[in-house]
């Protein structure tokens, strides 16, 4: 898993117009800095399925990927084909611990981007975990005209 640089202007991260109103600056940062990063022009960008933040769901992966978005089945990503059926995630945020079941044998279903999931969600649950434990260390800037109240004012 690599982790993906905050955009940058002036030397600091940079959170975009549609992640202003979060309340977590990091995720909003990693979020912005994930979306730029699969954003590129050549092949150099982020594979969507190696983000450790959801874009749908304006989350850290390992809260939404539960979520039945979250299958698909082309991929292989949270699928058994083996079964053809869903895939369940189970993540224990104490213990950082995540496992993959198959709705029907209830095994791991085999194969690269279940393992990518697994890979991406400890990502996840790492950054989401430093971000809670240094909330205010990364400086900010908002990419439109409003700007998001002082952390010194914030509830």
């Amino acid at each position: 898993m690599t982790a993906v640089a905050a955009p940058a202007h002036a030397g600091r991260p940079v959170v975009h117009d549609r992640y202003a109103d979060l309340a977590d600056i990091r995720l909003a940062i990693a979020l912005s800095a994930e979306d730029d990063a699969e954003d590129t022009e050549d092949d150099t960008g982020l594979d969507p399925f190696e983000r450790t933040t959801c874009y749908t769901h304006r989350r850290w992966l390992h809260h939404c990927v539960s979520s039945p978005l979250h299958v698909i089945v082309v991929t292989g990503y949270r699928w058994c084909r083996r079964c053809e059926r869903e895939v369940w995630v189970a993540v224990d945020e104490l213990t950082g611990d995540v496992s993959l079941s198959c709705a029907k044998c209830g095994e791991m279903p085999p194969g690269p981007a279940n393992r990518r999931l697994v890979r991406a969600c400890r990502a996840s649950l790492a950054a989401a975990a430093e971000a809670k434990a240094h909330p205010h260390d990364e400086p900010w800037t908002v990419r439109s005209p409003r700007r998001l109240p002082s952390r010194r004012h914030a509830a």
